[in-house]
């Protein structure tokens, strides 16, 4: 961004804000994000899946969170699709940014129905989400990516095990929700410091305005993610290891 600046100055031509740089450096950045996040969230699942079972810490060595990580993969192969794909499809139909006629005229049912899908494939997402919610802590306690979807499943699909996963996730939601919102808050007073920083070194406003924005969110986020995130994943943990049926010994076996 510095060197064209630099370099529309030189020509004395105005120097357009372009978004494009920004997006291709967030596409390049995200691969490398979620593998940072699912190895750190494994690596934190698998501690505190310990702690819960009351091990003694090992030595880490990556086999160890090949499993953990394998269900982060599957479990949102399994639930992210469908309302992904639905709100692309829907969107193609509804959408205003299309011409004139549309494909479903506004204000009938079918229109109704499409525009509002996304709504109903994410509340089948969440429903997924959470039956599937102990898969880490099952895949931590030694199972297998699939035999720990499988597991959760099993657990979770009880009246017991609902009533316990909901009843545990709620509280957690409210609670990093409503932290994440405090510490933005508070933070508010980077935006116009980053601002000023990143047009100072870039000369690019565009750039300086949204990373401005974001400042106060990424710091929240990361905040809220080192308080709730270990105790999220003890708390799932010690609710697998109540709702999984006592082990049988060596011996008996």
């Amino acid at each position: 961004m510095r060197n064209q600046r630099v370099w529309y100055h030189y020509l004395e031509d105005p120097y357009l804000h372009d978004s494009t740089d920004l997006v291709q450096l967030a596409l390049c950045a995200l691969p490398l994000f979620l593998i940072l996040l699912g190895i750190g969230s494994a690596a934190i699942q698998s501690a505190c899946s310990r702690a819960v079972a009351g091990e003694a810490p090992r030595e880490g060595s990556p086999a160890r969170l090949r499993p953990v990580l394998a269900v982060y993969v599957l479990r949102a192969l399994v639930v992210w699709p469908l309302p992904v794909i639905v709100a692309v499809v829907a969107d193609r139909f509804t959408g205003y940014h299309l011409d004139t006629p549309l494909p479903l005229e506004r204000g009938t049912w079918p229109y109704i129905l499409v525009k509002y899908s996304p709504l109903a494939a994410l509340f089948v997402a969440v429903l997924l989400r959470l039956a599937l919610t102990l898969a880490p802590a099952a895949a931590a306690d030694g199972l297998g990516a699939r035999a720990a979807l499988r597991r959760s499943w099993s657990l979770t699909w009880t009246r017991v095990g609902a009533a316990r996963v909901v009843a545990l996730a709620v509280p957690l939601v409210a609670l990093t929700a409503g932290l994440l919102r405090l510490v933005t808050q508070v933070a508010l007073p980077l935006r116009p410091l980053v601002r000023g920083l990143l047009e100072d070194a870039t000369g690019n406003f565009f750039a300086a305005y949204y990373a401005g924005i974001l400042a106060p969110v990424v710091v929240g986020i990361l905040v809220t993610a080192a308080v709730t995130v270990p105790l999220t994943c003890t708390a799932f943990a010690a609710l697998y290891d109540r709702l999984s049926p006592p082990r049988r010994s060596a011996a008996i076996g």
